[in-house]
């Protein structure tokens, strides 16, 4: 006879964030302060599958949103607007199981499709599922010394540009206080409207700042008080990462977020971590993609995968997004935010 999944809320059952903590591939997305930000901010309400009974620890789980859209459907997420969310299993086995379980659940009209977006590549074979999206991650190794990982770092584009910054004298400020929020959402509208996007919400950014606590950091470079680049990093066990950045690109050539970035390596090595996470980076972003190379990381792919599979976009569906991109760039900053408020909780 076939073991059952079950199921359990981990922002309720006190045996997830013990879980974690045994877990070696545990991350913040899976962490309650991301989960209870999501829920908070967009009303995704979580859910873990398992094959560990109610009376036990947890051996395994894979933990998902169920989004509920009038405008995009419902569906399973693991997890929204996360880098990634590796399944917390120690076998092939366990995993095939527990995804059959969610596919039997999909085929009875439960959810229109299910996502997982797992850091290991083989998962990308698994039964039923398939690609949806391929990105990069970029990883930093924090166990040489101070001197060797500035070394490692790119000499031109990467070390002179925090020389840069050292020498125009830029303002450092850290720290979770409203106004260094106010700071980097300034910034973070500028970026945004830069990308024709509307930003995230900032109660997206107060609720993560309200639910992660201590382990969140808002990171700002000014020049003569006035903010020209700022980062958010999430600190999780052995690992800091860098999830959130943005400048006032007229100052870019300061190199005021590579100082920013330089700051909280420093800060991750002396604090005793292992690793530097730099975050996810689309594939078509060659760039992006370049500069995180520069900072003596290690890439990966990662692979988005979703069952039942969907088809590409189509010619209609870019075509509506250059010119929703064009619509978004010539609205003014409070209907940009107000577009931001209205859309995400749809599209995660």
């Amino acid at each position: 006879m076939p073991v059952p999944a079950y199921t359990l809320d981990p922002l309720l059952d006190p045996r997830w964030p013990e879980f974690l903590e045994r877990h070696a591939s545990a991350s913040i997305f899976h962490s309650r302060g991301w989960l209870e930000a999501l829920r908070r901010t967009y009303g995704y309400e979580p859910i873990a599958y398992t094959t560990s009974p109610p009376t036990v620890d947890l051996a395994n789980g894979l933990v998902f949103c169920r989004i509920d859209s009038w405008l995009t459907g419902r569906r399973l997420v693991s997890l929204p607007f996360s880098d990634h969310t590796e399944p917390l299993v120690d076998s092939e086995g366990e995993l095939q199981y527990l995804l059959g379980s969610l596919e039997r659940d999909r085929t009875q009209g439960k959810w229109k499709y299910i996502e997982i977006r797992p850091l290991r590549e083989s998962l990308a074979h698994s039964t039923g599922f398939e690609r949806s999206g391929v990105f990069y991650s970029h990883r930093m190794d924090l166990r040489p010394t101070i001197d060797e990982l500035f070394r490692n770092l790119h000499k031109s584009c990467i070390q002179r540009k925090i020389r840069r910054a050292e020498r125009e004298a830029l303002t450092y400020e850290e720290g979770r206080s409203e106004l260094l929020l106010r700071k980097f959402y300034h910034l973070l509208l500028l970026t945004s409207r830069q990308k024709q996007l509307p930003p995230k919400p900032l109660g997206w950014f107060r609720h993560l700042l309200a639910s992660a606590g201590g382990s969140l950091t808002i990171r700002v470079a000014s020049q003569d008080s006035h903010p020209v680049a700022s980062i958010i990093t999430l600190r999780f066990k052995g690992s800091l990462v860098y999830k959130y950045g943005c400048s006032d690109s007229r100052f870019n050539g300061l190199g005021g977020t590579h100082l920013l970035l330089w700051k909280a390596i420093q800060e991750a090595k002396g604090s005793g971590l292992h690793e530097f996470d730099l975050g996810r980076s689309d594939y078509d972003t060659p760039g992006l993609v370049t500069f995180k190379d520069r900072w003596g990381t290690t890439r990966s792919v990662i692979h988005y995968l979703r069952c039942p599979a969907s088809l590409a976009p189509s010619v209609s569906a870019r075509w509506r997004m250059r010119v929703a991109k064009q619509f978004f760039a010539r609205m003014p900053d409070t209907f940009l935010i107000a577009a931001g408020k209205t859309l995400y909780r749809h599209i995660g």
